[in-house]
């Protein structure tokens, strides 16, 4: 469970940054995103999903 906590942690800590950062940038950004069509988000979804699995597979190997 430590663990567990701790991975959401830094979850939360990368998906946090852009929007402290560039605040304006991801306002323009999520536009785009409410624009584009739905299968090019589940694309990029199921993309972000493989490259999540590649990652904890490779730490954990």
């Amino acid at each position: 469970m430590e663990f567990f906590l701790c991975v959401v942690g830094m979850v939360l800590i990368f998906e946090g940054l852009p929007y402290f950062a560039f605040p304006r940038k991801m306002k323009t950004w999520l536009l785009m995103v409410l624009e584009a069509p739905e299968g090019q988000l589940r694309g990029l979804g199921f993309f972000l999903m493989l490259m999540g699995l590649v990652l904890v597979w490779m730490g954990r190997r």
